[in-house]
């Protein structure tokens, strides 16, 4: 440690043992720890902007899982398979559905659609 180092250290301690911190904003709260700490600091504000937008990561999850069905199901030559694939998607939309409705979002806007496909196509690729 150099020497601003160890002088920082002994104020704060000194400071702390003072009960200077008491009269502080949320002193004896639990820390609220930032919940993108698990989020490369690259993707962040991608993150925020669609955490604040009302996506939620269960639903960016459930998108991308739909596009992947999509992408399976255009490319199955195999029938069973295919049926089976497109209940999978069909459940994966139904859950989908059920997350924007109860943000009560209007999903059936053609509005909303052409931007959120624009949205998707940008942070999901």
């Amino acid at each position: 440690m150099d020497f601003v180092s160890i002088i920082s250290e002994q104020r704060i301690k000194k400071a702390y043992d003072d009960g200077e911190f008491n009269t502080l904003p949320g002193f004896g709260k639990p820390m609220n720890l930032d919940e993108d700490a698990s989020i490369p600091e690259d993707l962040r504000m991608a993150h925020r902007l669609m955490k604040n937008a009302g996506y939620t990561d269960d639903e960016i999850s459930i998108r991308k899982e739909i596009r992947s069905i999509e992408d399976l199901i255009k490319k199955c030559e195999n029938e069973d398979e295919k049926k089976e694939l497109k209940r999978n998607l069909n459940d994966r939309i139904l859950k989908f559905n059920s997350l924007q409705s109860k943000k009560k979002i209007n999903t059936n806007s053609s509005i909303f659609k052409n931007y959120q496909d624009k949205i998707e196509n940008k942070l999901l690729k």
